[in-house]
């Protein structure tokens, strides 16, 4: 069995319709639809777009990771075998999750597999990282104009990774679309609910790091309508900063050994 959620707030009917049409036409079983916003108005909407849905709501704005958590408390009661994160703003062919699931399949020590992401144009989004520094997160957000920048960000994002090639032990991958082994997250605990919003995709890839690897998978592509909320909307980019602050005080700040090791240990550098 493969379960799957998705955490709304106030999104558009447009991409749920999208983002939902793609995994109900896919192999997945249940599609966990989890509401934040603080009425039910996508009730009766989420629920008409396919019979696999399900309509979780009355929780409040609990946070991105908190959401998800409890569509995956449903999947690890139900004893399904994977569990798929996916964001809104996410639009994928039907054979996507079976490449996946095939993978895993063959894989027995990855937890968690991320496809290649693509932005609308095709072009590929840089979302395998490194485990950063507050250097790198001040960097990319706040001194991009600072000489130097754009090498120390390219070190960050691994852009001279081979985008072809299957990759094992990449130290931090996209929350966009991560499918997970179901046993891996109840082992884990699932999300970090101290992180409301941001930074809970890196901190669970590290959680992952503790007992399973991580995969980029290429052969299995999405498309992704990537926004970047944070560096348009002052509330999100507040979201961001404690997000970081709450990361860097869990995990250490300039002397963090298990960052140092992740990184160091990435065969690809």
């Amino acid at each position: 069995m493969i379960t799957s959620s998705i955490v709304i707030y106030n999104s558009s009917k447009k991409d749920l319709q999208t983002v939902v049409t793609c995994a109900a036409n896919s192999s997945i079983n249940t599609i966990y639809v989890v509401d934040n916003a603080v009425n039910d108005n996508m009730s009766g909407f989420a629920q008409s777009l396919s019979e696999k849905v399900v309509y979780m709501q009355g929780q409040g704005n609990i946070g991105y990771g908190a959401a998800h958590n409890l569509a995956i408390q449903k999947s690890i009661q139900q004893n399904a075998k994977y569990h798929l994160i996916l964001n809104p703003d996410i639009e994928f062919a039907e054979d996507v999750i079976e490449k996946l699931t095939i993978f895993m399949d063959e894989h027995l020590n990855v937890g968690v597999v991320m496809p290649k992401v693509l932005y609308p144009n095709g072009e590929i989004q840089y979302l395998c990282k490194l485990l950063p520094t507050p250097s790198d997160l001040i960097f990319r957000r706040f001194l991009f104009f600072l000489p130097g920048k754009s090498k120390r960000t390219e070190k960050y994002e691994l852009r001279n990774l081979d985008y072809s090639k299957i990759h094992f032990d990449i130290p931090s991958l996209s929350g966009c679309f991560m499918m997970f082994r179901t046993d891996i997250l109840k082992q884990i605990d699932g999300f970090d609910e101290r992180f409301f919003m941001y930074m809970e995709d890196v901190d669970l890839c590290r959680c992952v790091h503790n007992i399973a690897q991580t995969a980029f998978f290429p052969f299995a592509e999405i498309i992704h309508h990537y926004e970047k909320g944070s560096y348009k909307n002052r509330k999100l980019l507040k979201y961001h900063i404690f997000s970081a602050i709450k990361y860097f005080n869990k995990w250490g700040w300039f002397f963090d050994k298990g960052r140092r090791e992740r990184n160091k240990q990435a065969k690809f550098l």
